[in-house]
């Protein structure tokens, strides 16, 4: 049987304009069928368990919230749109009971156990990587982590200046705010640096823990803002930016709209969750995040030319395909699954939340001069280098990167998220006996 194609220009949506008022392109009377449909399961206790309950409410409250944030005037120019709405409205709903606790439950299940968030990561990595032109990925080559250092050494610069400013330790800028921020998320960040901590200034590592999760929120919160803000400025100011393009001066080859193809998004399937094993199995021997091998492996191989170019269209239509369907539905996953919302409220005071923006600031200043310098775009350079070390790890770069509008820059953001955040964990452990 013949192979279903069509052709559809890359940066078009699929169907803008259906005649009728819709959200994620479903007329709005069947989205709101299929909306009561999620919502009556959820508040009568009949959602399934496992991916159909899950990946239902997520999808359904994910373009619900989504489009709400996209058309709020204040909240789509200047907080992030309905990336921050969707995180920060399912966190919310968490937090207040509005969501039932079966619901969160199923939710985070799917996300961490289910693997939903990685099944994501990898496709994007995956994909964005080998659709990137080869030029592009030796080019940046090194140079990339120059910015990422400008990066730390303005956040924490910054924190300590403006820390002392308003009567904190240079002790309790640096280590307990900065540091977890720029640490690259919980698991690889947050996690191993309390351990740090523990061994090195005694108690236990959970109470550094309560610590240091607070800063890591809110400095997420700014970190996605500011990508907004990003975005605006580079519609301001062409110049600072590439629209994507990380490196300056750098013209993709103008290509044909793509021939999708179903049978080819199936082998971009066959080609991410391959890679992101393959990432797991090294890393039991390499030193490094999984992220990070994959990464390495994919650019390698992309470089060297070798994958069939079969494969190379496979994967680069299935993140496509990912990015357009299920971003706002994983963003509700992260405010579900990974978004503490007492502790971002208690952390609320005026001279914490000060110094929070301090350090998200001193990384956006950082990294948009040197990456400058290093002939990158000011605003690609700020967005991977600097808001994404100041972020979340992966749910924050998914964030910070649907909020700048950018997505195709994942791998960078990756590099910052997984390879910065073991550079953090180095710096701490050599920072730390200088504030005993």
């Amino acid at each position: 049987m013949e192979e279903t194609k069509r052709k559809v220009p890359a940066d078009v949506p699929m169907k803008k304009n259906l005649g009728t008022f819709s959200i994620f392109n479903v007329p709005i009377l069947w989205f709101g069928i299929f909306a009561a449909i999620a919502l009556y399961a959820m508040y009568t206790d009949n959602l399934p368990a496992g991916m159909i309950g899950a990946l239902l409410i997520i999808m359904v409250l994910g373009e619900l919230l989504g489009w709400i944030g996209d058309h709020t005037p204040i909240v789509r120019t200047f907080l992030g749109g309905g990336a921050i709405v969707a995180i920060f409205g399912s966190a919310y709903m968490v937090y207040s009971g509005l969501m039932p606790e079966t619901t969160s439950t199923i939710i985070t299940e799917f996300m961490q156990d289910g693997d939903f968030l990685n099944f994501y990561i990898a496709a994007l990595i995956t994909g964005s990587i080998l659709g990137m032109e080869s030029k592009v990925l030796v080019k940046a080559g090194v140079r990339y982590a120059l910015p990422l250092l400008a990066a730390v050494a303005g956040a924490v610069v910054l924190a300590a200046l403006v820390g002392m400013l308003i009567g904190f330790s240079i002790q309790d800028a640096v280590l307990v705010i900065a540091m977890p921020i720029m640490g690259g998320g919980m698991g690889a960040g947050a996690v191993p640096m309390s351990q740090v901590y523990s061994e090195m200034l005694g108690n236990e590592p959970g109470y550094y823990l309560s610590i240091l999760v607070p800063a890591l929120a809110l400095g997420n919160v700014f970190a996605i803002i500011l990508a907004s803000v990003l975005n605006i400025v580079g519609k301001k100011y062409p110049s600072l930016t590439g629209n994507g393009q990380l490196i300056k001066g750098f013209h993709y080859e103008k290509k044909e709209a793509p021939e999708y193809s179903l049978a080819k998004m199936g082998i971009g399937v066959l080609a991410a969750v391959s890679f992101y094993m393959l990432g797991n199995l090294l890393g039991d021997f390499i030193p490094l995040h999984p992220y990070a091998i994959m990464i390495i492996l994919v650019a390698g191989l992309k470089v060297a030319n070798v994958m069939p170019e079969i494969i190379v269209d496979g994967a680069s239509q299935w993140y496509e395909f990912v990015a357009r369907n299920w971003t706002n539905a994983l963003l509700i996953g992260i405010g579900v699954a990974y978004t503490d919302l007492a502790a971002v409220l208690n952390a609320l005071s005026i001279e914490y939340v000060l110094i929070v923006l301090a350090v998200v600031l001193g990384a956006v200043i950082g990294s948009a001069v040197v990456g400058k310098f290093m002939g990158f775009y000011p605003i690609e350079a700020a967005i991977t280098a600097g808001l994404c070390m100041a972020n979340m790890g992966g749910t924050g770069d998914v964030a910070v990167l649907s909020a700048a509008r950018r997505m195709e820059l994942m791998p960078f953001a990756q590099i910052s998220s997984r390879l910065g955040g073991a550079l953090i964990l180095l710096l701490a452990s050599i920072f730390i006996p200088f504030f005993i």
